[in-house]
């Protein structure tokens, strides 16, 4: 089993003329560190340093050849001493915030561990890449009362290179790191303000494992170093604006991978949200990346999104009915319906994380990451790549503006009912791909992209709650049959029935108001203006 513990921390470094270790000197010991330390309980808060002795760590770093994990900031090692001896994984949460996850010492990686690295890591091996010995002088920064604060350690460090031709090197320096529970980061500051008058300054490295890697290097050029494209188009271009949005979202699709799999609340959505703005990019820029090459993985994004929402999509249906019940008097609720729901939605919940994870899993999902990963290495790119940005751009969200308003003029001329749901419903597509142009273009075309994308969201927002009140009204048929069969009252979920059917028509009768903000001439005359 593996466990996560959240890390608050900051590193610092001797200063040079603090007489800190150079790359390939002997460091000098923790013991004559500690001796150039300030008094840390002038820090407002510390009360007491509690000398805790020293503890020897020897750490194994593994990475894939290519260093994969170094580049996204990831760290995975297999580490003996110390009260935490085991496997720990490190994922980037913030500056100076991680998320360790924890595997009991095992000889192989903890299978727990590998899944988390699987969109990254794909058909590669891990490997020892460096390994870190580590002579640890440890103190604890302590309130009035006794209760820890902060943990400070000074490490003396060697690290040697376990690739082919790598060095050895040495170096001192200081770990703060916040005790579980404390979350008051000033704490932080205020010790880095005592540590800089003994001349110790903020870690040019933001881990270990990344200064080790650099200063243990092979010599000469790095083997794994990327040839910057001299196929790229140029800066300004259409080409190099899209392609640069098309990586963001390809890395948010590979990084919100072990997201899903930890079940980081709101990473299904935001992993689905990635392959619909691929998708849109993808339609929308048709004339700066061949879709012949594309549409292929276009498909492929949608039958992803498709098994991540399915999860989804019953969350917020669950949540959506749920509010309604509570927003009931309790007369008005008949029969066990709170039990039903939680059963209904308990039944579509069973063996749906084994789901997720065997998609993510499988050689489906990677064969696409492959794909998104050789078509950014390659681009199919067409004439208008080369063309400047703000002219494509713009024509390509002005035309997916055009389309948006055709779907809302055919479904505001419907009658309601079913037929009008459908074009409400098509039209709330074309509303989030028009809105995703925008935000897309909005780093080259400025205020205008992004008012209009922010009008189109409210655009969108509307036509969405009408579709999830659709959807909801079909689960309070079903509700309320099932009710009636096990001789139950259906009266509650009729009325929240009723209660979805007027919502909509609130919300029909809103649409034209909220369109025409977004058609509005201000931004679209400049985004015309542009082309």
């Amino acid at each position: 089993m593996a466990d996560t513990k959240r890390e608050i921390e900051r590193k610092f470094e001797f200063t040079a003329r603090a007489g800190a270790a150079h790359p390939g000197a002997d460091a000098p010991g923790p013991g004559a560190d500690r001796a150039r330390l300030p008094d840390l309980t002038a820090v407002p808060g510390i009360a007491a340093v509690e000398d805790r002795g020293a503890v020897d760590l020897d750490a194994v770093y593994y990475d894939t050849p290519d260093l994969r994990l170094d580049a996204d900031s990831l760290t995975l090692r297999r580490r003996t001493g110390g009260a935490d001896a085991g496997w720990h994984l490190k994922f980037p949460v913030a500056p100076g915030v991680r998320d360790e996850v924890r595997a009991p010492l095992a000889d192989t990686v903890p299978p727990a561990l590998s899944a988390l690295l699987r969109s990254r890591v794909r058909d590669a091996q891990l490997v020892p890449v460096v390994r870190l010995l580590s002579s640890r002088d440890v103190q604890h920064l302590l309130a009035e009362d006794g209760t820890l604060l902060a943990e400070l350690s000074i490490d003396t460090v060697r690290a040697e290179g376990l690739r082919a031709g790598s060095r050895a090197t040495t170096w001192t320096e200081i770990e703060v790191e916040l005790a579980d529970g404390v979350q008051d980061e000033s704490l932080l500051d205020g010790v880095a303000d005592q540590l800089r008058t003994a001349g110790v300054e903020p870690a040019t490295s933001t881990s270990k494992v990344a200064r080790a890697l650099r200063e243990t290097a092979p010599p000469g050029p790095d083997g794994a170093a990327r040839t910057a494209g001299a196929d790229e188009p140029a800066e300004g271009t259409a080409g190099a604006h899209v392609l640069a949005y098309l990586r963001a979202q390809r890395d948010a699709l590979v990084a919100l991978d072990p997201a899903v799999r930890r079940e980081v609340p709101d990473s299904v959505h935001r992993m689905r949200v990635a392959t619909r703005r691929l998708r849109s990019a993808f339609r929308t820029y048709a004339k700066v990346v061949d879709r012949a090459v594309t549409d292929p993985i276009g498909a492929e994004l949608k039958w992803l999104a498709a098994e991540l929402g399915v999860d989804r999509d019953q969350e917020v249906l669950t949540e959506r009915l749920r509010d309604r019940l509570d927003a009931l008097p309790a007369p008005l609720l008949l029969g066990p319906v709170r039990a039903r729901l939680r059963i209904r939605t308990a039944v579509r919940r069973t063996g749906s994380r084994r789901r997720i994870t065997a998609v993510l899993d499988s050689r489906r999902h990677l064969a696409l990451l492959d794909a998104l990963d050789t078509l950014l290495a390659d681009p199919p790119l067409r004439p208008a790549a080369e063309r400047p940005a703000a002219g494509v751009l713009a024509r390509a969200v002005l035309k997916d503006h055009r389309r948006l308003a055709r779907r809302v003029a055919a479904a505001l001329d419907l009658a309601p009912g079913h037929d009008r749901d459908l074009a409400l419903h098509r039209a709330r597509k074309a509303a989030k791909r028009a809105r995703y142009a925008a935000e897309a273009a909005a780093p080259a075309l400025g205020g205008p992209a992004r008012k209009l994308a922010k009008r189109l969201k409210a655009v969108q927002n509307v036509l969405g709650d009408h579709q999830d009140g659709v959807v909801a009204r079909e689960a309070l048929r079903t509700l309320a049959a099932q009710a009636d069969v096990a001789g139950e009252s259906a009266f509650t979920w009729g009325l929240l029935y009723g209660q979805e059917q007027a919502s909509a028509a609130r919300r029909e009768s809103e649409l034209p108001g909220v369109w025409a903000r977004a058609r509005r001439p201000k931004p679209l005359r400049r985004l015309r203006a542009a082309r």
